[in-house]
């Protein structure tokens, strides 16, 4: 039986259309960009959650310790600095920008006035260190939850932080990175202020 050219060539097609060899191999192809965008994507929120979270723990820390002491001085206010620096381990402790301010409560007016502030920075080497400049200058008027607030003739130790977050990739997220921030207060644990002579406030019952 004769098969004339254009049989042969809808037979080829035909069984081009049945051949299912390659079927695996294409829908891999396909595929695998996605799940690559996905898993970098999953990784990538994952950390930026895990840094929101320990920048959170690094507020609430410094407010702590530093509420639990009667007196601080500038070693003081660095070992908690170094605290800060090994919550955020594995991350890197560089962007980590956070601060330590006294804030008393005028018992008249209410009015929340800094007593003494302090920055913390961490250089690339990762040596905790005090800003040269304070991130509130005593006298300060500041605005604080009401809640605090109501308690007048009180103080309230109030920790600041700060972390830029760069991811790895940035598929999912700005390769600029994202800066999370987070506060934290808590009162004096042990007297009704924590003192800090170097920086100029050495009596209680005589604040700003």
């Amino acid at each position: 039986m004769m098969v004339s050219p254009m049989q042969k060539m809808s037979l080829r097609v035909r069984g081009l259309l049945n051949d299912r060899s390659g079927l695996a191999a294409v829908e891999f192809a396909m595929i695998f960009p996605i799940m690559v965008v996905l898993y970098f994507g999953v990784v990538e929120f994952s950390s930026a959650i895990a840094v929101d979270r320990k920048a959170t723990q690094v507020a609430r820390t410094l407010s702590d310790l530093t509420s639990q002491s009667m007196t601080v001085a500038d070693t003081d206010i660095k070992n908690f600095g170094e605290a800060a620096k090994a919550i955020m381990t594995p991350y890197p402790p560089s962007p980590l920008v956070s601060s330590i301010t006294e804030v008393y409560i005028d018992k008249v007016s209410g009015v929340a006035r800094v007593q003494w502030s302090k920055g913390l920075t961490i250089g690339p080497t990762g040596d905790v260190s005090i800003a040269a400049a304070a991130p509130h200058n005593p006298g300060d008027v500041v605005t604080l939850p009401l809640a605090l607030v109501a308690a007048k003739g009180t103080f309230v130790i109030w920790s600041e932080v700060s972390y830029k977050y760069t991811p790895a990739v940035g598929i999912m997220l700005a390769q600029t990175g994202i800066t999370f921030r987070d506060v934290a207060y808590t009162r004096p644990r042990l007297v009704l202020c924590v003192t800090y002579p170097a920086a100029g406030l050495s009596d209680c019952a005589a604040p700003l």
